[in-house]
């Protein structure tokens, strides 16, 4: 059974940091294209970053700069690192595996960035 769960989301101040992690359990993440999106209230859900099983990253321009995809292989977990956050960035953050013709999401963790 294949589980992914994202954590260390919370309530941070403008221009803060927040590293979300999503341990996988049931796939190798080092195997996956793993992703995190986000969907803020009222809006659809969002690509923020990915990184390809060779180590590629790609981020969306908003988060250029700002946040940082990476994963610990021994660990079996995707990171997101971000930083100098907006409150545009508001929003439940999810991580999804893709391969072998499956994919997999988590349930999400909220990010909260308000004064």
């Amino acid at each position: 059974q294949v589980q992914l769960v994202e954590s260390g989301g919370g309530l941070v101040q403008p221009g803060g940091s927040l590293r979300l992690s999503c341990t996988a359990s049931g796939i190798i993440v080092s195997s996956y294209l793993m992703y995190w999106y986000r969907q803020a209230p009222e809006k659809q859900r969002e690509l923020v970053a990915f990184i390809t099983s060779g180590g590629t990253t790609k981020y969306v321009d908003p988060v250029k700069g700002r946040f940082t995809i990476s994963r610990d292989n021994a660990k079996n977990t995707l990171y997101l690192q971000m930083n100098s956050l907006k409150p545009e960035d508001t929003a439940v953050y999810y991580c999804k595996a893709y391969g072998f013709g499956m994919t997999y999401w988590g349930k999400g963790t909220l990010v909260t960035v308000s004064s």
